[in-house]
């Protein structure tokens, strides 16, 4: 079962960017359709975006277009998240897991520790 761990985020003021980086444990990693979901305050799970393994196809949610962006590096077993313009509603914890989401996706694994990101001023 390959290990998943996030980090990369932080305090950061709206407008601003991070970049997420989600690390994992071996090489299968390469095989794997990855996503982002985020545990929001009020909200619950929400899935973010996702990523083929091969063609390097991609989705959003709606809330993200045009501010997110998922890709990954294959040769470092490495998912990024790249933030940009973020909100207040943005906060939240954010985790990588395998699968592609969709709007009320339950990842079928456990979530690891993610990392906590906050938008405020």
């Amino acid at each position: 079962q390959v290990q998943l761990v996030e980090s990369g985020g932080g305090w950061v003021q709206p407008g601003g960017s991070l970049r997420l980086s989600c690390v994992a444990s071996d090489y299968t990693f390469s095989t794997y359709v990855m996503s982002w979901v985020r545990r929001v305050p009020a909200k619950g799970l929400e899935w973010i975006s996702s990523i083929q393994p091969t063609n390097g196809r991609t989705d959003s949610a709606n809330s993200v277009k045009g501010r997110f962006t998922i890709f990954r590096d294959h040769a470092k077993n490495t998912l990024y998240l790249d933030m940009t313009m973020l909100k207040p509603d943005d906060t939240g914890v954010y985790y990588c897991t395998k699968g592609w989401g969709y709007t009320g996706w339950v990842p079928p694994d456990p979530l690891g520790q993610g990392t906590q990101v906050t938008v405020s001023s």
